[in-house]
């Protein structure tokens, strides 16, 4: 049985719904894996949507891990805000003891990162093969999935997408996973196109901000595409036809690719909800 971690912040319903995304598929014998451990960078008491989270995690019997990033800050008596291309010492630490706390778990092949909220460092990195979601496809914008539609617009683009990238010490810019593409131009989108026509992404920010219907169609295509990627994608590793061998992704063959293309898979998934 293909054996998973999982990494998480779980600020809110997304972090649970990205879990329930693979424990159900795993139920449902979709998906031949086990969760071997859910790491939480909080600890019970800090939010309720976080305690939300690990009445979750209990409910599945998943072995759930809690360790404050926000109290281990404060015990080393740093500043709030950490520096994502030099983690100082005490960040690498937590870091450390993360990885301390987990040893006794079985090691994982997969980990997930799923919601959660911190820069990992290298020593993490190395200990685990984890990945994580990002709002556009293979080349496409950089930052939060606001960032990226805006900087869809600005390009008037025609495409777009959802990918699975490995986490490396280097924010956002580990190889591509897993990927699935889809238009941003066609019936849903050209009369909105329209409505914008000549207007930099300030300018509708400054009118309509994210209630633009635009930008919000954009949003529910490529929402509609999230949960579907990581439970396809944690089911192409489980059935070896993608894995990880020295940082590089590579297909059932052992050849070398720029990330597993599951375009197919997920729009058969979304066709019935968009």
């Amino acid at each position: 049985m293909y054996s998973i971690g999982w990494f998480t912040t779980a600020k809110g319903q997304g972090s649970r719904n990205l879990l329930s995304a693979v424990q159900d598929r795993i139920a449902r014998g979709e998906i031949d894996a086990k969760i071997e451990f859910v790491f939480l960078s909080r600890e019970p008491g800090e939010s309720p949507e976080t305690d939300k989270f690990i009445d979750l995690a209990n409910s599945y019997g998943i072995p759930l891990v809690c360790f404050s990033y926000k109290k281990y800050r404060e015990f080393r008596g740093a500043q709030k805000g950490t520096k994502v291309d030099d983690l100082p010492d005490w960040r690498l630490d937590y870091d450390r003891e993360v990885i301390k706390r987990l040893s006794a778990f079985p090691h994982p092949e997969l980990s997930v990162m799923a919601g959660y909220m911190l820069v990992v460092g290298p020593e993490l990195c190395g200990q685990y093969n984890i990945i994580n979601l990002h709002p556009a496809a293979p080349g496409g914008p950089a930052g939060t999935w606001q960032e990226v539609i805006w900087k869809l617009i600005d390009q008037r683009a025609e495409a777009s997408g959802v990918m699975m990238h490995l986490v490396t010490p280097e924010l956002d810019k580990g190889p591509v996973v897993s990927y699935c593409r889809y238009p941003v131009r066609g019936p849903a989108f050209d009369a909105l196109w329209g409505k914008i026509d000549g207007k930099t992404s300030i300018e509708i920010k400054s009118e309509d901000g994210e209630a633009n219907p635009l930008f919000r169609e954009i949003r529910r295509h490529g929402a509609s595409r999230e949960l579907p990627l990581i439970g396809n994608t944690v089911k192409a590793f489980s059935s070896g036809r993608v894995s990880i061998k020295n940082g590089v992704i590579v297909d059932c063959s052992g050849k070398a690719i720029g990330g597993y293309d599951l375009t197919t898979e997920i729009d058969a998934e979304v066709q019935n909800i968009l």
